[in-house]
């Protein structure tokens, strides 16, 4: 789109001056008594409409055509995209534009129009954008509405929009698996959506409360919400899948399981994807990534492993691709740099790193790669450069205040955090962070334990350093860097001590994954709950490997394809209360 908010396909044509002296006309086409002075063949060029209407539903010497439904202004603007090739959209004709190209078939405006919504979808008006564009021929548009819906429900939910559903339209929606939201949320969406006419709506609790995954949520949110409710008190259906939900619920605690196949317990699939790349595992550099499916609690290979082993590199997952920088094969220390598109499913290499980089540490801040520190195979570094996909090159920024390998480094509020490594000589306390507006590095306070082969991740606010080596022991231990007041708070430990580990944040949950606990190379992986204050277990990974990375997927729509598939989900061995759910 242009700066005065056009989209321009082709600049002005002989045909359109003379359209505007009125030369070589051979129709006019007549809105609401104003006249437009036309060529036939410009408007058959641009519109199956036209060349129908000209050539099968008129007589050779016809001149005159009247044309019902739309507006002069509407008019002049299709005559002048089909003639220029370019107009201006706004939030005020877009709609009247797309329905009144799509009556003309005229596909420029179509793609036009199509673009300019896809580019406005907000939570308050994508349900609106996506029931417009079923009543139109834009499936890209309809596909593009659909996923927003999916992929923002959690926000959708509350709005007016939810409320022009359709009762089937909803149910098709609160089925699926792909739908990213939280069951709570989920019933909560069901009242708003009941609200809006509640004598009508209300008769149909019983079919939408089965919509809702019960035993995904919890005793307190059951007992508190959904047995308070008066549609569900009155409904003897309605009480039966509570309490049917709630055994289910009980018996996953039991037998620690964390979803089924059946409808009543089945996840959804997850906004992100962690991937666990690399590092050693049976004393060998590994090509291996495995994916985790935290809604599952599941580890699945991925098929499209690296090309190359690799230990003691950086991912990082950055538009639409995974990014995998420097590292070791236990021979060679790499530069280099692989990509993988999550589009086409391929690799391939990008411009390499100024210099070799193993044990580097390596993150993201706004669309731009920092690959920092490491060893190349004689010293330790300090230098850090920085990779910009757009122009596939790497560039050399200022250099840290400490020599630093076995660090790891992380974005918050616009700045990049590196903790703890290895200077050559000794473990390292210090911390600081660059500035990428000044070009320059600042020492903060340093970490309340020495800390090599560490994991460091910005989460709520806080530079979180976890685990590590300092010289002695692998630790458990873990700190919190708070910005304001440049000091570290101790948070509590983990379950496993650890050091070359994967660590990320997926879905407000903290993952520290495999690495060395002191005695051995480990595949066990917990995470920390910000709320509780808890470290707990997650399925531990498929191998046990440490000098590993991690990094997260997330905003993409093939999410499916990394995901456990549901339906290969254990099922519930409950036959007596399965078949109470089969009822409803």
């Amino acid at each position: 789109m242009s700066s005065n908010g056009a989209f321009s396909y082709k600049s002005g044509s002989v045909y359109n001056e003379l359209r505007l002296r009125r030369k070589l006309i051979d129709a006019v086409i007549v809105v609401d008594k104003v006249e437009f002075h036309i060529h036939k063949i410009v408007l058959c060029n641009s519109s199956l409409y036209f060349l129908e209407l000209f050539q099968r539903h008129s007589t050779p010497d016809q001149k005159f055509y009247v044309i019902q439904g739309l507006t002069p202004t509407l008019m002049q603007l299709l005559i002048d995209f089909v003639y220029t090739g370019s107009m201006s959209v706004s939030e005020e004709n877009v709609t009247d534009l797309l329905i009144a190209a799509d009556k003309f078939t005229i596909t420029g405006i179509i793609q036009t129009c199509s673009t300019f919504l896809t580019e406005q979808l907000c939570p308050e008006n994508c349900i609106s954008i996506w029931q417009l564009s079923k009543n139109c021929n834009t499936p890209e548009l309809q596909l593009n509405a659909y996923h927003y819906v999916l992929y923002h429900f959690e926000a959708v939910a509350s709005s007016n929009e939810l409320q022009q559903l359709s009762m089937q339209e909803f149910c098709n929606l609160l089925d699926r698996d792909d739908l990213i939201v939280k069951e709570n949320t989920v019933y909560d969406a069901i009242l708003h959506w009941i609200a809006h006419a509640p004598v009508e709506r209300g008769k149909n609790m019983q079919s939408l409360l089965a919509k809702v995954r019960l035993a995904l949520t919890s005793q307190e949110f059951i007992t508190i919400n959904v047995l308070t409710n008066q549609l569900v008190q009155s409904s003897t259906k309605c009480l039966e899948m509570v309490i049917f939900a709630t055994r289910v619920m009980q018996y996953m605690k039991t037998k620690s399981v964390f979803g089924y196949s059946n409808l009543v317990a089945r996840p959804r699939l997850p906004s992100a994807i962690l991937l666990a790349i690399g590092g050693w595992s049976d004393a060998n550099p590994t090509h291996l990534i495995e994916a985790y499916d935290v809604q599952a609690d599941c580890w699945e290979y991925l098929v499209e492993h690296m090309q190359q082993p690799r230990a003691y590199c950086g991912a990082v997952f950055l538009n639409d691709s995974i990014y995998c920088v420097g590292g070791f094969d236990g021979a060679e220390h790499y530069n280099t740099v692989s990509r993988f598109d999550l589009k086409t499913h391929t690799w391939q290499e990008v411009a390499p790193m100024h210099s070799r980089r193993c044990y580097v540490s390596v993150t993201v801040l706004k669309g731009s790669i920092y690959a920092v520190g490491g060893y190349d195979g004689r010293l330790r570094l300090k230098t850090a450069e920085c990779y910009t996909p757009e122009t596939n090159q790497w560039t050399l920024i200022a250099s840290m205040h400490e020599h630093r390998s076995n660090a790891s480094c992380t974005t918050l509020n616009d700045k990049v955090y590196i903790c703890g490594g290895f200077n050559g000589n000794e473990f390292l306390r210090t911390a600081e962070y660059y500035n990428p507006e000044t070009n320059d590095w600042t020492l903060m306070a340093p970490m309340n334990s020495r800390r090599s082969g560490i994991g460091v991740i910005g989460y709520a606010d806080h530079v979180y350093a976890v685990g590590g080596y300092d010289g002695d022991d692998r630790l458990a231990s873990a700190e919190a860097y708070n910005s304001q007041t440049n000091n570290w708070i101790l948070m509590p430990s983990m379950q496993c001590p650890r050091s070359n580990f994967g660590i990320e944040v997926v879905e407000d949950r903290l993952f520290v994954v495999g690495g060395y606990s002191g005695v051995s190379t480990t595949k066990q992986v917990e995470y920390y709950d910000l709320t509780t204050g808890l470290w707990s277990p997650a399925s531990d990974m498929r191998i046990s490997r440490n000098a590993l990375t991690c990094c997260v997927m997330s905003g993409f729509h093939n999410v499916t394809h990394y995901a456990m598939q549901r339906n290969m989900l254990p099922v519930l061995p409950l036959e007596n209360d399965l078949e109470m759910e089969d009822d409803f």
